[in-house]
């Protein structure tokens, strides 16, 4: 990420918590920096060490309490999580998530044919859409190769030979 556009980022985040009425301490600064910088998704958890070096007296609670109040003013959002395990992301724009289930990365890509998938009607009568985005769950290459062959089991519990990916 260049260091221009992370300038920008951080002044539009800046802006936000103004408008929001949330002062601009060094330590929101020091964790909206640091989930710029992380890019992998982290956990509150990963955030906090991170942090805890440059702010020792920070409790892991103020910041995962901060970074509920940054999904809550729009400035990041929650991602789903097959471990339970709320994660945090900076990129706000339209994307999709592969989610591997075995070491739990998570994996941004777009795409404008998964973009231009229409919400059944019945969901848009009862439900005030506000953003789409598809989570595909597998097994990410790294993990295949490390399993190749061995049996694997689906959310249905159901098992399945780990294969190799086809070459495209």
């Amino acid at each position: 990420m260049s260091e221009e556009y992370t300038k920008k980022l951080i002044d539009q985040f800046i802006e936000r918590c103004r408008a929001h009425g949330l002062k601009i301490t060094p330590q929101r600064l020091a964790i909206y920096r640091e989930l710029l910088k992380l890019q992998v998704h982290p956990s509150a958890d990963a955030v906090y060490k991170a942090v805890v070096s440059d702010f020792p007296t920070i409790s892991f609670d103020t910041v995962n309490r901060t970074l509920l109040t940054f999904a809550e003013i729009g400035v990041v959002e929650t991602v789903e999580s097959h471990s339970g395990v709320r994660r945090f992301e900076t990129d706000l724009e339209p994307h999709h998530h592969l989610h591997c289930v075995k070491c739990g990365e998570i994996i941004d890509f777009c795409d404008s044919d998964l973009d231009a998938v229409e919400v059944p009607e019945r969901i848009a009568k009862e439900f005030s859409v506000i953003g789409k985005r598809v989570v595909i769950r597998g097994i990410c290459r790294t993990c295949a190769e490390k399993e190749e062959g061995q049996e694997i089991q689906d959310s249905k519990g159901e098992s399945h030979k780990a294969t190799p990916f086809a070459e495209a």
